[in-house]
């Protein structure tokens, strides 16, 4: 009877755990996909995530209005110190919020042709991609115009060239060992016939775009499963908020020229 008693007592015990991580486990459901996809764990089934569109609409209301504010604070700042300390901040928010609005879309279709402004309402091409993100972040872009050019001029129209890196038939290691120990920030970076995102931080990085190869959406992959980043012979990249210049023309609402 105790033995009973016992095991019934550790079945319940055992129960009301799995209820509980069940309970936990949906409520985090967002966040372990993404989890699963960042870290290459989930990687055949992609096209599953549903972009997020509410959550897209809140994230670029809170970039403007912070936008707007550290612009007020520049602006107000007496001297060196505050106005750098000021852009230290600004830059702090577009690397933790650019990614974050790239992954609103992921599982958004791809298409050579896309165009969509707004996640999973359409499809998207890479290009179209990497300019819609920047123009919902605040940068006065001519998001159709960037979109169609070449990746190194959409590159040049944010950064000088002398803050480009260019790699031309580079072993993906080599390559993958050298982003991996750059500086942390939001890169865009430019491929044999493809655009898309690094997000470099903590001696990682992963790649964020909207892919013409499987699963043929938008994607977010771990350094190991980058292939489309892996198979380019050429690739170019560059540190967008690396760049104090860029951040401040970011900051005070200055206009993008487009690079043809």
């Amino acid at each position: 009877m105790r033995f009973l008693t016992w095991r019934r007592g550790l079945w319940s015990v055992l129960a009301l755990f799995l209820i509980g991580l069940g309970i936990y486990g949906y409520s985090q459901r967002g966040e372990w996909t993404l989890f699963l996809h960042r870290y290459g764990l989930q990687s055949s089934d992609q096209a599953a995530v549903v972009p997020d569109i509410e959550r897209w609409d809140l994230l670029r209301k809170d970039m403007e209005r912070w936008r707007l504010h550290y612009a007020r604070e520049h602006r107000a700042a007496t001297s060196e110190a505050d106005k750098a300390r000021v852009l230290v901040e600004a830059r702090s928010l577009l690397e933790h919020s650019l990614p974050e609005l790239m992954r609103c879309w992921l599982g958004t279709p791809w298409d050579f042709n896309g165009t969509a402004k707004t996640p999973g309402e359409g499809k998207i091409a890479c290009g179209y991609f990497v300019t819609t993100v920047m123009e919902a972040a605040g940068f006065r872009v001519k998001r159709a115009q960037l979109a169609q050019q070449a990746s190194q001029n959409i590159l040049l129209s944010f950064l000088p060239q002398d803050a480009l890196r260019l790699r031309v038939g580079v072993p993906y290691k080599t390559f993958r060992i050298e982003t991996e120990r750059s500086e942390t920030g939001i890169y865009i970076v430019g491929l044999d016939t493809h655009v898309g995102f690094l997000v470099v931080k903590d001696q990682s990085y992963t790649f964020i775009h909207s892919s013409g190869s499987r699963p043929w959406c938008v994607v977010e992959e771990a350094t190991a499963e980058a292939h489309v980043l892996e198979r380019s012979n050429y690739r170019v990249l560059g540190n967008l908020t690396a760049s104090e210049v860029m951040v401040k023309k970011w900051l005070h609402g200055e206009a993008f020229t487009t690079r043809k």
